[in-house]
């Protein structure tokens, strides 16, 4: 039988969470302080410590480092108010295995013991064992076919370290960034270097989805539920059970769907759209968003309440121009993969191919880098990249700058504007009615998406249409 040690000043608190582990079968003792707490784990062996940060003589902090002491591989889960959120980044930092959160969900408890027990000694030690950097050397990869490359710039090693902090928790996460910065590449980090790792990463895009279907993906559907479901259905929050859920433009979901995913925050459990059976999850979410989601909820576009849950931790993804340093590092980053791709043995690139990746904006960030890479390798049979394969926008940036005008350097929780479309009025087509019809719609939209500075979330949100919708009818004007 497991032993499970309880250090709360509050009397009542211990009892209960005493009685209730004891119904699931562990063995347990509590101690009312932080001194008699750590004199009770000295005495005597336990498997799990759960103890309260604030406590009458100690905090959380000083009896996981004394306990620490006693034995470095002793499991100590922190439980903390809400308030105390930032506080506990810093305790896990410390070596505690994981927090959980007053008010206590008695299943998100077991949840948290569950796996503490399930994990090897080291758990915590090895997962921060992250790898390093070495300059210049393609060995700065996380692993041999990872997408993501440990560069040299600050801006990027800042990154690394908050990756490094928050992969091992189970906290929310919340990524900011530009369209292009590796959002997914970076969720898909952090879910590999957590104790989830082994378990599933689903990954879905919030911008293209209808409410209506924006439910039946996160949450399933049985058969019937509405025209077209002809089978049941899983949902990404059943696929990712145990895993990791990442909800990219997140900020596009209604608030009705926002509703139902603060309900499965908060109870673990869900129903399948038109279903009748409740559903038990455990599931860690990273959401993204180029949209400051504070600022949307003090404009009524986002639940304040989703947002909390959400904003455990926030991490700013750089714009690949304020990372000029690692421009070489990932040109042969992204060169290995091109050349594994196409079979190829392309060697490098030329010195001043080298000089007009340094000089270029990047407005598209690391995916316009990749795909020029890769576009590249494609057209150069053998030996080094030259500038005759790049595409001409690289070359000669200033007769396309109708076509990209990189945004200023986003700052933290800024939204970046796109550049503008590429697409053309169409009032040289015949006018009759139905063109005239046209020609009003188009005209309408472009006039909104100026106004919003081609935000395609607030411009569809203003033009009451969804977002795909929008994608649809942007296209349909292109030449």
């Amino acid at each position: 039988m497991k032993r499970i040690l309880i250090i709360d000043d509050d009397m009542d608190m211990c009892t209960l969470l005493s009685r209730f582990l004891q119904r699931k079968g562990f063995e347990t003792d509590t101690a009312h302080s932080g001194n008699k707490g750590i004199a009770k784990y000295k005495e005597s062996a336990f498997d799990i410590v759960l103890c309260d940060f604030r406590l009458g003589d100690k905090e959380g902090r000083e009896v996981l480092k004394e306990i620490k002491t006693v034995n470095p591989h002793a499991i100590v889960i922190i439980i903390t108010g809400y308030s105390d959120i930032k506080t506990a980044v810093d305790v896990i930092k410390a070596g505690a295995f994981d927090y959980i959160t007053k008010p206590l969900i008695p299943e998100e408890v077991v949840n948290v013991i569950g796996k503490a027990l399930q994990s090897p000694p080291s758990t915590v030690e090895t997962q921060k064992s992250y790898p390093t950097s070495t300059t210049g050397k393609k060995n700065t990869r996380t692993g041999q076919d990872s997408d993501f490359l440990v560069g040299e710039a600050p801006s990027t090693k800042e990154l690394y370290k908050q990756i490094e902090l928050v992969a091992p928790t189970n906290y929310s996460i919340i990524l900011y960034g530009e369209s292009g910065t590796g959002k997914e590449v970076i969720a898909r980090t952090i879910h590999q270097f957590s104790a989830r790792k082994d378990k599933p990463f689903i990954a879905m895009d919030c911008g293209t989805l209808s409410k209506e279907l924006a439910g039946s993906e996160l949450f399933g559907h049985v058969k019937g539920a509405f025209t077209g479901a002809l089978n049941d259905k899983e949902g990404h929050f059943e696929l990712a059970n145990g895993g990791t859920l990442f909800l990219d433009e997140v900020a596009n979901l209604s608030y009705e769907i926002q509703a139902a995913l603060l309900r499965v925050i908060q109870e673990r459990k869900f129903k399948r759209v038109g279903g009748v059976k409740e559903m038990d999850v455990d599931t860690r979410i990273i959401v993204a968003s180029n949209e400051n989601l504070q600022e949307a909820y003090r404009k009524g576009r986002f639940r304040e309440d989703l947002f909390h849950r959400f904003n455990e931790f926030s991490i700013i993804l750089p714009a690949f121009r304020q990372r000029r340093e690692d421009i070489p590092l990932f040109a042969e980053f992204f060169l290995d993969k091109a050349n594994k791709e196409l079979n190829k043995t392309v060697e490098g690139f030329e010195p001043e191919v080298m000089d007009i990746f340094l000089q270029y904006s990047w407005p598209g960030n690391l995916r316009e880098f990749r795909n020029v890479i890769r576009r590249a390798a494609l057209l150069t049979s053998s030996g080094l990249i030259n500038p005759r394969v790049l595409p001409p926008e690289i070359i000669d940036p200033h007769q396309f700058s109708h076509l990209h005008q990189p945004p200023d350097p986003v700052a933290v929780n800024t939204v970046v504007a796109p550049a503008p479309l590429n697409v053309h009025p169409i009032n040289n087509r015949e006018t009759d009615l139905k063109n005239a019809a046209a020609q009003a719609e188009y005209d309408t939209i472009m006039n909104v998406l100026k106004q919003v500075n081609y935000n395609k979330s607030k411009a569809a949100e203003i033009l009451k249409i969804d977002r795909k919708t929008l994608y649809n009818k942007i296209k349909s004007y292109q030449p």
